[in-house]
């Protein structure tokens, strides 16, 4: 006998901080290249943009990954060197995604970033639902070690 698993909408969050040992305009000019995210953000094959505009309100990219799947993004929010939302529009299993990525100084050696975002899925069951939460928690978590680790480090 099958049990009849019940598919809904589902709504959550990720947040993940990172302590990073270089200077805020430093974290800033790496993070706030949208299309630079093959240089941190695991498995992303390239990122290319899709609007004239690079930064700030406007500007749109996509994201391919290493898999072939790919994500269109847009930025619907912008404060230099605090922060920026983004808006996925299409290649996720969602209905809604928006995430931002935030900096603030800790010392003038020590920048604190925090990537946080809120989402509704698309029909799924709730064990479906968990596991996606799960995964988007570790991949965050692994991207900004990536991240951590190439501005700690020798690199630029």
């Amino acid at each position: 006998m099958t049990k009849n698993v019940k598919k809904s909408f589902h709504t959550g969050s990720v947040k993940k901080t990172i302590t990073i040992k270089a200077s805020k305009e430093k974290v800033w000019r790496k993070i706030s290249n949208i299309a630079g995210l093959s240089s941190w953000v695991i498995d992303v094959k390239k990122t290319t943009y899709l609007s004239k505009k690079r930064r700030d309100v406007g500007a749109i990219r996509k994201i391919t990954f290493t898999d072939g799947n790919t994500i269109e993004e847009h930025i619907v929010a912008w404060k230099e060197k605090e922060y920026f939302t983004y808006v996925a529009t299409y290649g996720l299993p969602l209905r809604v995604y928006v995430a931002t990525i935030s900096i603030k100084s800790k010392n003038k050696k020590t920048t604190q970033l925090t990537w946080q975002s809120y989402f509704n899925s698309k029909k799924m069951s709730m064990k479906q639902f968990l596991k996606f939460v799960t995964f988007m928690g570790t991949f965050y978590e692994a991207s900004l070690e990536n991240l951590k680790r190439s501005l700690e480090g020798t690199s630029k």
